[in-house]
């Protein structure tokens, strides 16, 4: 597809104004998330690497943003359904719970115990259904369509982009910024947000797409110009494995995103070990993956200023066995 044209941008659906409201809105416990240039990380991948991290809340990942901004403009005490692979719905539980929503999550059977336990710990009702997230997705939307229950989808609902972009927000207030940013890609709210804002305050920066090489539907729809849904997924990075891509989702991303790159499972694991070996810090697959394309794809990416943000950290006691 062709590359970002800046002109285009005031007609985007999520305007600098949205961003700049979801940033006095959200929850103080989201905001403000570590960011700093990581010598020894970079050092090892051959660049320079700053890297935000949006771990280090309640919920271990960047989607409490976009979800407390979501719930806060809710309906008072209107119900929610939402379908996540745990992320979302534990961002969701957290802001339902605070806000005085009720909330329901579908999930796959084969969903993160973890990120399961902990949405149920937050006070939200789950139910697990069908094999992947996407399957899981379809039955939030049968059920809800025959209750009349709001279902709320992360990457089609502005408030989740709306959330995500302050993260770039507060990254671009920086002293020193990075030329390149790696932003994980999935359902597309965080990578839109920030891009959106990247792309209008420093429109010179590069603002590029990883995603699973077993999970490619939005990087492959995005080359096609249509999109591509997939029978399954093969990938470890459940917070970025989409095989069904949201159409808005797509439209989005147009005159935002300068490249895509697909990442093997195998960088994926080696960059969350080098991650945790160089920052103390775990990362979930899907977190790693803007480290894990400086290991794929060196000689498009080294030797710049790069960007990436650990967007989540919420593995099993078996998979940090298993991975790190």
């Amino acid at each position: 597809m062709s590359s970002p044209d800046a002109s285009r941008l005031s007609n985007h659906r999520l305007s600098l104004d949205d961003v700049a409201r979801a940033a006095r809105t959200i929850n103080p416990l989201f905001l403000h998330s570590p960011q700093f240039e990581c010598e020894p990380l970079g050092a090892a991948l051959g660049t320079r690497l700053s890297v935000k991290v949006e771990t280090m809340n309640p919920i271990r990942c960047f989607k409490g943003r976009g979800a407390d901004y979501l719930v806060a403009q809710a309906r008072p005490s209107e119900p929610l359904v939402c379908a996540s692979a745990g992320n979302f719905g534990q961002a969701m539980a957290f802001a339902a719970r605070a806000r005085g929503h009720t909330l329901t999550v579908y999930a796959s059977v084969n969903a993160n115990t973890l990120k399961i336990d902990r949405m149920r710990a937050l006070g939200a009702t789950v139910i697990l259904e069908g094999e992947d997230f996407d399957a899981a997705k379809q039955a939030a939307r049968t059920a809800t369509a025959l209750s009349g229950v709001r279902f709320v989808q992360d990457g089609l609902d502005l408030e989740t982009l709306a959330g995500a972009g302050t993260i770039a927000l507060e990254w671009l207030q920086a002293a020193t910024v990075p030329d390149l940013f790696c932003i994980p890609l999935g359902n597309g709210a965080l990578f839109s947000g920030f891009a959106r804002v990247v792309k209008a305050l420093r429109p010179a920066a590069r603002v590029i797409a990883v995603q699973a090489a077993g999970a490619p539907a939005m990087v492959e729809s995005w080359n096609a110009g249509r999109l591509i849904a997939h029978d399954r997924i093969d990938t470890i990075a459940d917070g970025i494995g989409v095989r069904v891509p949201i159409a808005q989702a797509l439209d989005d991303l147009r005159d935002l995103m300068d490249d895509a790159l697909l990442v093997s499972e195998a960088n994926i694991r080696r960059a969350m070990q080098l991650i945790h070996e160089h920052t103390g810090l775990v990362a979930e697959p899907s977190a790693a993956v803007g480290v894990a394309a400086l290991l794929e794809h060196s000689t498009r990416l080294r030797d710049q200023h790069v960007g990436t943000v650990f967007c989540g950290s919420n593995v099993t006691a078996q998979q940090l066995h298993d991975w790190f």
